[in-house]
């Protein structure tokens, strides 16, 4: 249940086909939904982009340019796709139905079950472009077919150091922190690793990451399940929902919270402090 990085493994022959031209002429002018930023950190709390429409011949052009003669907001903006279903709320990710030329040039390591598969995101960023740190409900494999990534990560057991709203940490800036919003942040144990083409990153299940695209590149995400499917929110065609009991106890700790605010400030903190004492008892692990 750690992250680990595979070499060596056999993806087929997109590592050698995927150029800028081959992928432009291979699903030509089909139109993607893509992130625009006009800054290379991509904040996914502050919504600091905006959502364009552009044809896939077009887009992949665009995006292995560092600076453009067309553009949206700015000769020097980012560009970020992160594919979808046909209809996002009801069809789920997979690059076979999506893309299906390319995906013919790739070969999915075999490291789970078929029955366990739930997606595969095609990607493809431009230089330079970071996205937000943040944790995912599923195992997954990080398929670097084309460019370098740097990718930052962090355990699920420094959650507390993260500044977390939903599945997000707050902190965009990991390499240069503000440390006096963020100050538990020097807590938090940094785990780094860079991927070249060709390379797989295993991220299991709630490890944080943060990514950059030290170059335009081109990768996939292949999602399976590691618990059994009914712990999995059904009607999650995006794969980020938290785990069924994960959702209602939240909800209920949020019921609770509330509940708390019936009390003075001082009674409030004595016993928000013995329902802290009370999960550490009952939840947290041993080792």
């Amino acid at each position: 249940r750690k992250p680990v990085v595979l070499k060596g493994i056999e993806l087929g022959t997109c590592t050698t086909k995927w150029t800028v031209d081959y992928l432009s002429q291979a699903e030509g002018s089909k139109e993607v939904k893509i992130h625009v930023s006009t800054v290379p950190q991509m904040d996914f709390l502050s919504k600091n982009f905006i959502y364009r429409t552009l044809p896939f011949d077009v887009f992949v052009q665009r995006a292995a340019e560092v600076k453009h003669t067309e553009y949206f907001l700015s000769e020097d903006e980012k560009y970020y796709l992160r594919s979808l279903g046909e209809d996002p709320r009801k069809d789920i990710a997979d690059i076979k139905k999506q893309f299906p030329i390319l995906a013919e040039d790739i070969q999915i390591p075999e490291y789970f079950e078929k029955e366990q598969f739930f997606s595969c995101f095609f990607r493809i960023s431009s230089a330079g472009l970071q996205l937000w740190t943040h944790y995912d409900v599923m195992d997954n494999f990080l398929i670097q077919i084309t460019g370098k990534k740097r990718v930052v990560l962090y355990s699920p057991q420094d959650a507390p150091y993260l500044y977390l709203s939903g599945t997000k940490s707050e902190v965009l800036e990991v390499d240069n922190p503000d440390l006096e919003k963020y100050p538990l942040f020097v807590k938090a144990k940094r785990y780094e690793c860079y991927l070249e083409a060709g390379d797989v990153l295993f991220i299991p299940a709630l490890w944080f990451h943060n990514v950059i695209s030290e170059e335009f590149g081109v990768g996939l995400n292949v999602f399976w399940k590691h618990l059994p499917s009914e712990y999995y929110d059904k009607n999650d065609t995006y794969g980020n929902k938290d785990p069924t009991a994960a959702s209602r106890a939240l909800q209920i700790l949020d019921r609770a919270l509330k509940t708390l605010e019936e009390l003075p400030e001082e009674y409030r903190d004595f016993y928000a402090r013995r329902m802290v004492l009370r999960i550490q008892e009952k939840a947290y692990r041993t080792d």
